[in-house]
């Protein structure tokens, strides 16, 4: 005894290149004893029907001609005898063109393009891919063109499409041997997208308890037909919509509605592509009876008819409740014969006259009535006269003459030009009618079609029978006749003879009929079906897979009977071949497999009865897939699988299970146990949160069979922990918001929703209330006053989560909270003559009130500025904005808690105004003039950017222009003449020129100046007394040519403005205002005016009353026995 070894040469050991076409060897040397079995097999089940072997005691040799590149891959040899087993195997590499790409699909498709995405080939035929050719075939032609032929990622957009027109598509994959095999989608793509919403929607009707509406198509159907159109439907104070009605057209009916309800409705198209935008009905709808007067909608009132010939006049009419209908003829009520009569429905009334004869001529009174009112009408009917003697094919106009006793009129104006045509006429008989079968009670007849249809379409065909017995013809079909040319007459009597004939029928009536040749007797000779069953198929028929199955079976009957094969718990697959004459019957199935395995049904059928069989197969191959595979559970690290054997065991016994798995990010499964003996396995150490297929495989003496896969990735997670922490946001009287925490962890999948359930206080039930994707709800429709509990369950692929519960229960009742006004910015800005917008968010609860106050004053509400107000928004409008606009806004809002006031600021950008006067002279001499003035109040929203200065001689007209870039408010103006008189005045500039300021008047250029002088209240030559936190004013008068500069000092330094001090200095007058006295404002004031002529000093002195400092100097004491004596110096 000898244990089996395999010498595998060293170049085996490596990966064996070959190139396609060629021709693979592979030669181990093997020894063992006794002779060992050998084995080879591919390592995923490849077929080796290609390969040629050949095995000896100290050899074996794997031969396969014609490579391609699915013969790349593992080949793995095993030998075995009574000593034990030995396993290797040889790596292929097939140099080839690539495979076919993998899982193209389509991702997006608009109206004129296609997106495509794929993964590369399984297969790269030994070498890396360099590029992918992408192409598209419309789906009525037979070649494919090229849309890019160097494409360097797996997925591309085809565009410049013809909008509605199918396409396939494929994709090849080329590497440095070539383009490899196509890929291509399955069906074709239409280019489409989903349609535009419907056009106008129109109320046609309504009633207590119904809608009639109709609308307009789409404008456009988005490349695909419309399929329908879905109607929807809101009740008043419903926020849900919901579908009423489906249809095809373009109008539907809306029942079940309840009477005095307000209804909204909507309509959406449908195509192949989805559902578009709804279209919504204007207005909403009240379910209830309308009143409508009663309306004619004739298009005219007189009517004709040839005499002899039927008329029928109808009259269309509107009116709610139905009208009441009355016809007159000639002032005298119309007297309803079976010649003459009127009928009427729901919107119209029908007058029929039969015969119509002169008699019938005449004016006819129509009278409709009901509730709402009555409306009437007259007709007239004219009887028309048939003129003969026409030639056919001519055009005629006619014209008609009246006469009395006294003669003929002057004739009508003719009419149009008619031709006259033969009318149509009755067809000819049908064609070679014939008897086809009989049986004992019925006959099969055949026919033709007429050879002269009369100039009309055959509408279709009568069949009348006739029982020679009594000669009495009666008809077979229907009045209107059949639309086939064949038939069965049944329920005739057997033994019985008959004779048939058959009629045309078109436009114009029956045609002539055309005898069934003969008679015939109904009777029926029958011979049970019969088969004749070969011993060898009586016995299990086992054929090896891909080998043939031939089943030939002799049969016999009269008539020759029906003959049906059939599979027991299955179906014979396509490509089966069934041959089958009136004394014999064959199958035939090449290429078998585990599938073809079952019982072959053979049924026999004729009249006189049935008869069946069937023949066993089994198809010796490898199992197929383990049935119903299951997942038994879930955890954060495994999954537990279960199934069940294979239907079809292949011929032989199940050895062992094959699991694996597969992460979905990947292509390649891995084994996770080759030699399961079990119908169950769990899976571990899996990755928490990461998505797995799993298989299983059986495997018997054939090999291993068919894998049976879970169709949907499965997750590796658990049911999430509970939601964080829950906050409640608002409470009102009827609802609640809340708000809470993402889990800490989700269980290894996303949170899908939330689910928020109640308890009110008392009951021990929770019900839900709520379910939401975001981390917010707010739940309405609660009791005012009520005590509620709430908690908040997360769910996610897997389950629901512990629930987390709100700390304390909470009552359904009004919030208050104090108000809050937040401008969201400071300024706007806005040129003059635009609409302005300002919209101010604010809270507060109950809602405030909001007043808008400007420059102080109450916001004064026009048509041109007005507030509106929101829940949450105040919105100023202003139009066509002017610069009177401009200023501060101040908002202030207030309820029962309190109220809250903020300001914004509006600038309206135009025209500066012109400077502020009066123009000063600070400097007069012989030669120069020294300008100031004050800038516009009105900037234009601008800042200023120059002046400009304008002289005028008094003895011209002219200005001239000074300068026309000055900065400051002020300008020395030179090269006066000694003497003369002139005259100033200034612009300025902020983006466009203002008006000019006023003239300063004429000034005389010469030297003057005057020493200032202030004049003040003899009050304040006596000391100010004031208390602290008082309000002080020190003013005088100053004057002085030039006008002098004007200071104010305390001490000896200059006092500047600050929020207690406040300077108020103009031309002739000073002033300082001290807010909110303290001591330290006490002292001497000092006034200074000084101009060139020299300078003025007035002081003025100040007392503040306060309170006095703390003690100063304590540290100066003596000790004595017990006690100190202190020395204190006053406070300062």
């Amino acid at each position: 005894m000898l244990p089996p070894e395999i010498e595998l040469d060293a170049e085996l050991r490596k990966v064996v290149t070959i190139r396609a076409c060629c021709t693979l060897r592979l030669f181990v040397p093997i020894k063992g004893r006794p002779a060992p079995e050998v084995k080879w097999t591919r390592e995923h089940g490849e077929s080796l029907d290609r390969a040629s072997i050949e095995s000896t005691s100290s050899y074996t040799l794997l031969i396969v001609e014609n490579v391609n590149r699915f013969d790349s891959g593992k080949y793995i040899l095993t030998i075995e005898n009574s000593s034990g087993s030995k396993s290797a195997f040889v790596n292929v590499r097939v140099l080839d063109t690539p495979g076919a790409p993998q899982d193209l699909k389509i991702k997006e498709v608009t109206k004129s393009s296609v997106t495509l995405t794929w993964e590369p080939p399984l297969i790269d035929g030994g070498s890396k891919i360099k590029n992918y050719i992408v192409e598209k075939r419309e789906s009525t032609r037979k070649a494919y063109s090229t849309v890019n032929a160097n494409c360097h990622k797996t997925t591309w957009k085809v565009d410049s499409l013809q909008e509605g027109c199918n396409y396939y598509f494929r994709v090849l994959a080329e590497n440095e041997y070539g383009i490899g095999l196509p890929v291509e989608t399955s069906e074709s793509v239409k280019v489409s997208e989903r349609p535009l919403p419907p056009g106008k929607i129109t109320l046609l009707d309504v009633t207590r308890n119904s809608v009639s509406l109709s609308w307009e198509k789409p404008e456009h159907d988005g490349g695909s037909r419309i399929l329908g159109y879905i109607v929807e439907m809101q009740s008043k104070g419903s926020e849900k919509w919901s579908t009423c009605a489906t249809v095809k057209v373009t109008e539907a009916t809306i029942t079940g509605l309840i009477q005095g309800e307000e209804y909204t409705f909507r309509v959406s198209a449908q195509n192949e592509k989805g559902i578009s935008d709804p279209r919504q009905l204007g207005i909403p709808v009240i379910a209830k009876d309308l009143v409508i007067p009663p309306a004619f909608k004739l298009l005219f009132t007189t009517f004709s008819v040839l005499a002899g010939e039927d008329l029928k006049v109808d009259v269309p009419f509107v009116g709610r409740p139905k009208p009441s209908v009355f016809w007159h003829k000639d002032n005298v009520a119309l007297k309803q014969t079976t010649r003459v009569n009127a009928e009427s429905s729901e919107n119209n009334t029908v007058l029929t006259i039969k015969e119509a004869c002169r008699e019938d001529v005449g004016n006819y009174l129509v009278k409709l009535t009901n509730s709402a009112g009555e409306a009437t009408e007259t007709l007239n009917i004219v009887l028309r006269y048939r003129v003969t003697g026409l030639i056919e094919n001519h055009d005629y106009e006619y014209r008609v003459s009246a006469e009395n006793a006294a003669g003929l009129s002057e004739p009508s104006p003719p009419s149009t030009y008619y031709k006259a045509c033969d009318p149509i006429y009755k067809p000819g008989p049908p064609n070679n009618p014939k008897v086809v079968d009989v049986t004992r009670s019925s006959v099969f007849l055949s026919w033709g079609k007429p050879i002269y249809d009369g100039g009309s379409e055959i509408q279709g065909y009568i069949v009348e029978k006739c029982d020679v017995s009594d000669g009495q013809w009666a008809i077979c079909t229907p009045p209107t006749g059949i639309k086939n040319t064949h038939m069965e007459v049944e329920k005739l009597v057997e033994k019985h003879e008959y004779k048939f004939r058959i009629c045309a029928v078109n436009k114009a009536g029956v045609g002539e009929h055309a005898d069934v040749p003969g008679s015939v007797i109904v009777e029926e000779k029958m011979e049970a079906p019969d088969l004749d069953l070969d011993m060898e198929l009586r016995k299990i028929v086992n054929v090896r897979a891909g080998g043939s199955l031939r089943l030939f079976v002799p049969i016999r009957g009269r008539p020759t009977p029906e003959v049906k094969w059939g599979k027991m718990d299955g179906d014979i697959r396509e490509a089966a071949i069934i041959d089958t004459t009136s004394s014999f019957t064959s199958l035939v199935l090449d290429n078998v497999n585990r599938f073809d395995t079952g019982k072959y049904t053979l049924t026999l059928e004729n009249s006189s009865g049935t008869k069946s069989a069937f023949v066993s197969v089994r198809v010796l191959d490898t199992p197929s897939a383990p049935v119903n595979l299951k997942i038994r559970e879930i955890t954060k690290d495994s999954v537990s699988l279960s199934w069940e054997p294979p239907l079809l065991d292949g011929g032989a016994k199940i050895k062992n299970y094959i699991i694996e798995k597969r992460e979905a990010t990947r292509k390649a499964y891995a084994a996770v146990v080759t030699n399961c003996h079990k119908t169950s396995w769990k899976v571990g150490q899996l990755q928490e949160g990461c998505y797995y297929f799993f298989r299983i495989s059986a495997e018997n003496e054939y090999g291993i069979g068919l894998p049976a896969e879970t169709s949907d990735p499965v997750k590796v997670a658990e049911v999430p922990q509970p939601p964080g922490k829950i906050t409640v946001d608002d409470v009102t009287r009827n609802s609640i918001s809340l708000s809470w925490a993402k889990p800490e962890h989700d269980g290894g999948s996303k949170i899908i929703q939330y689910i928020v359930e109640m308890q009110a206080k008392g009951s021990e039930k929770w019900s839900e209330c709520a379910r939401v994707k975001t981390l917010e709800a707010v739940i309405t429709n609660l009791t005012q006053g009520e005590e509620y509990l709430f908690r908040v369950m997360a769910v996610n692929e897997k389950g629901k989560s512990d629930p987390k519960a709100l700390a304390v229960p909470i009552i359904a009742k009004d919030l208050v909270i104090e108000p809050d006004v937040r401008p969201a910015f400071h300024s706007y800005s806005i040129q003059v003559g635009q609409d302005l917008k300002v919209e101010v968010p604010i809270a507060g609860r109950p809602k405030p009130t909001v007043t808008w106050v400007k420059d102080g004053q109450p916001l004064r509400q026009t048509t041109r500025v007005n507030v509106s107000d929101l829940t949450d928004l105040t919105i100023l409008n202003i139009k066509e904005t002017s610069k009177e606009d401009s200023g501060t806004y101040e908002i202030t809002v207030a309820n029962v808690v309190g109220q809250k006031s903020a300001s914004v600021e509006i600038i309206t950008l135009d025209k500066p105004d012109p400077p502020v006067g009066p123009v000063k002279f600070d400097e007069i001499s012989a030669e120069s003039i020294t300008l100031s003035w004050n800038p516009p109040v009105y900037t234009g929203g601008c800042q200023i950017t120059n002046y400009v200065v304008h002289k005028r001689d008094t003895t011209t007209t002219v200005w001239e222009t000074v300068s026309a870039t000055v900065a400051r408010t002020t300008l020395k103006v030179t090269k006066l003449k000694t003497g003369s008189e002139y005259q100033f005045r200034i612009f300025n500039a902020a983006g466009a020129i203002s008006k000019p300021s006023d003239s300063t008047g004429p000034i005389t250029a010469r030297d003057e100046v005057e020493l200032p002088r202030i004049s003040m209240d003899p009050k304040y030559k006596d000391t100010i007394v004031v208390n602290a936190g008082e309000t002080f004013r020190l003013e005088a008068d100053v004057h002085g040519k030039p006008l002098p500069t004007i200071k104010w000092y305390k001490g000896d330094k200059e006092l500047e403005e600050t929020a207690r001090y406040e300077i108020k200095n103009t031309d002739f007058s000073a002033l300082i205002i001290v807010k909110d006295a303290i001591r330290v404002d006490g002292g001497q004031y000092i006034l200074e005016a000084s101009n060139v002529a020299g300078t003025k000093t007035v002081p003025v002195n100040v007392k503040v009353l306060d309170r006095p400092g703390p003690p100063e100097g304590f540290g100066n004491y003596q000790h004595h026995k017990g006690f100190y004596d202190c020395l204190l110096e006053p406070a300062r």
